[in-house]
């Protein structure tokens, strides 16, 4: 006899979300961007037992709570989305987290990846923008074919350094992936990084690399050839 399996409600996963939240971790994430106040390990632990649900990710996805949000995309199944609704998602996702758990791990895995880093990439929103870059830097590392890496250190040293934050960073990402990953264009990479400094202070712990693309890019650099 098969046992039948019990659907979760979406009113006990918010309850089962609620009960672990935590004010210190709250407090950080609100000094990073974010809002939720869920340990996130705790909350992968969640989605590994509920498994994938795309009916339930939904739901979770228009609580419009950003702990449901991270799980929905946790538990959704990426090709199922339209690429509408990916734009539609994308333009509500404002918190980080939540922007780049949606990028990186739905969209990014879709088959709406190329048309939306396209689109993106020119949007007049900064945030928005921001995921077509984060998309063309995972592009650059992965799957350069087609790119025209000339092209885009051109409008990294035209924008990056007065460029909205959100976006300045995944513009600087892509800087950093041009030249760790592609040793022709590595000393322009290089000198851009230099020239325009952006992120050049930006605090560092101890054992990490630093996002100041010259630091990066020779780090990783070094990493690679052993």
């Amino acid at each position: 006899m098969t046992m039948a399996t019990t659907e979760p409600a979406l009113d006990e996963v918010m309850a089962e979300l609620r009960a672990l939240e935590d004010e210190r971790i709250g407090a950080v994430n609100q000094r990073h961007g974010d809002d939720h106040a869920v340990n996130l390990t705790r909350l992968r632990a969640v989605a590994k037992r509920i498994k994938k649900n795309h009916p339930l990710a939904l739901q979770l996805w228009d609580t419009g709570d950003s702990a449901a949000r991270l799980l929905a995309l946790l538990v959704c199944r990426p090709r199922e989305f339209s690429r509408d609704e990916l734009d539609a998602m994308l333009r509500e996702a404002r918190t980080r987290k939540v922007h780049d758990w949606l990028v990186g791990y739905v969209v990014g895995k879709g088959p709406h990846a190329e048309a939306l880093r396209t689109a993106w990439l020119e949007d007049a929103d900064p945030v928005v923008a921001s995921a077509g870059w984060a998309l063309t830097a995972d592009r650059v590392a992965k799957k350069p074919e087609g790119l025209d890496l000339a092209t885009l250190l051109d409008r990294i040293e035209a924008a990056m350094a007065d460029a909205h934050e959100r976006l300045q960073w995944a513009m600087n990402t892509c800087l950093a992936r041009i030249g760790i990953e592609h040793p022709e264009h590595r000393d322009r990479a290089l000198a851009i990084g230099e020239r325009l400094g952006v992120l050049r202070d930006y605090p560092t712990p101890p054992n990490c690399t630093s996002p100041y693309a010259p630091e990066w890019i020779g780090e990783m650099v070094r990493r690679k050839e052993g």
